[in-house]
């Protein structure tokens, strides 16, 4: 049976659950084995972070195991090397939490499980739990805000602190979790997370890829060929700022470029519709396209003259800011989140107040004014501070590092 489907757990295996486990030692008996947990492997920056340490740990030769309720990334967790174990980590009632606590418990006394990372808070719990039936390390990761408008949200959110280390995908996320939740910088670490330049490199995309999509997107008709592009990708919510740049565009004024919206609505299609009927009712019909989700965004990037990232809340991390400089284009951003930590004013594209489309507006026009040399001293700038800031192998390493630490703490007898 594919490990995917493996269900954990069972009544015989719950058997041994408070007297502990033999843990396995950097250079002291069998590899180290982290089990990752997540509610689900759908899409998104918490199911990539998870393969990518998937990818690390199996080719350090540690064991990685995941568990989650599934989804199609389990086959991206496998091929990394990881077993995946399917698991109702998507549920969110009490005894949902309970019960995955006993099944997490038993999955690791089979496994001899030294450390779990708990990647969302539903999860959390029950990893919480697990963790102190088998005395195994607690590690968290902080990859958002979850606001914290009561006290119960506020208190279902704090397990989130309960790592004996706790990682920020940002310095504005770490901000955040101290300020919010006052936990002390010994257990507090920020890790960015990271992407693979390897994908995400103008070298690596052939012409053939482009040009496929920039047909799907009808970017080559005969009046539209060699038009600028200005691109914001991101699911359809309103919160990623859509209509923020739609606004902009009809404030720009021009005919002589291309806006694309790049995105699925994943259900949402009233605010789809919305974004269709401003699109009409401000003249823009040959102007922008909206286009569904793009599964080879390295190519999309390519397409672009300038990427914008218009979000009206603030971002936990800002992948497409940091892919977009990655693949040399210039980018304009809010300037709040953690996409002020992703770009270099001036140097690798603009910083614009959220939700003001004249600002967002006079940033396009700045970009897109740009001449070839300085365009192409920009690429070479944004793509040299990605690969020093925000690689995904850096990622990876500092993790790697800091569950070595945690190994290492108990060789010394310390927490």
């Amino acid at each position: 049976m594919p490990s995917s489907q493996r269900e954990a757990g069972g009544a015989s295996s719950l058997t041994a659950i408070e007297g502990g486990a033999g843990r396995a030692l950097p250079g002291a008996g069998p590899a180290p084995v982290v089990l990752q947990v997540l509610p689900a492997l759908e899409s998104g920056g918490v199911e990539r972070g998870t393969v990518d340490m998937a990818a690390a740990l199996s080719r350090t030769g540690w064991t990685a195991i995941v568990a989650s309720a599934g989804g199609p990334m389990v086959h991206e967790v496998e091929r990394a090397g990881a077993q995946h174990v399917t698991l109702r980590l998507d549920a969110k009632t009490p005894l949902a939490l309970h019960e995955n606590a006993g099944l997490l418990t038993a999955l690791m006394y089979d496994h001899k499980v030294d450390i779990i990372h708990a990647r969302s808070r539903a999860p959390a719990w029950s990893a919480l739990l697990a963790a102190r039936r088998s005395r195994a390390h607690l590690v968290t990761t902080f990859h958002g805000t979850y606001g914290a408008g009561n006290a119960i949200k506020r208190f279902y959110n704090s397990v989130m602190t309960k790592g004996q280390r706790v990682i920020a995908i940002s310095d504005f996320i770490a901000g955040h979790v101290r300020q919010t939740y006052g936990i002390d910088d010994e257990r507090l670490v920020t890790i960015p997370r990271g992407i693979d330049t390897r994908i995400f490199n103008p070298a690596g995309v052939s012409a053939e890829r482009i040009i496929q999509l920039a047909k799907a997107w009808r970017l080559t008709d005969g009046l539209t060929d060699g038009l600028p592009v200005v691109m914001l990708p991101g699911r359809l919510t309103r919160w990623k700022g859509q209509t923020v740049l739609i606004e902009a565009l009809a404030k720009l004024g021009r005919r002589d470029l291309r806006g694309v919206l790049v995105g699925g609505d994943q259900g949402r299609q009233r605010y789809r519709q919305e974004l269709e009927r401003m699109v009409s009712e401000r003249g823009l019909g040959d102007v922008v396209r909206i286009v569904d989700h793009c599964r080879d965004m390295a190519a999309a990037y390519m397409l672009a003259d300038v990427v914008v990232s218009a979000s009206t809340d603030p971002e936990a991390f800002g992948r497409v800011s940091v892919e977009a400089q990655a693949m040399g284009r210039p980018v304009v951003v809010t300037n709040h989140g953690a996409t002020r930590e992703t770009m270099l004013p001036g140097r690798t594209g603009w910083q614009v107040p959220p939700d003001d489309p004249a600002a967002l507006a006079a940033a396009l026009d700045q970009a897109l004014a740009l001449d070839e040399a300085a365009r192409r001293q920009m690429a070479e700038t944004a793509r040299a501070h990605v690969e020093a800031h925000f690689g995904v192998e850096l990622m990876q390493s500092r993790t790697m590092e800091l569950y070595q630490d945690l190994l290492q703490s108990r060789l010394k007898g310390v927490a």
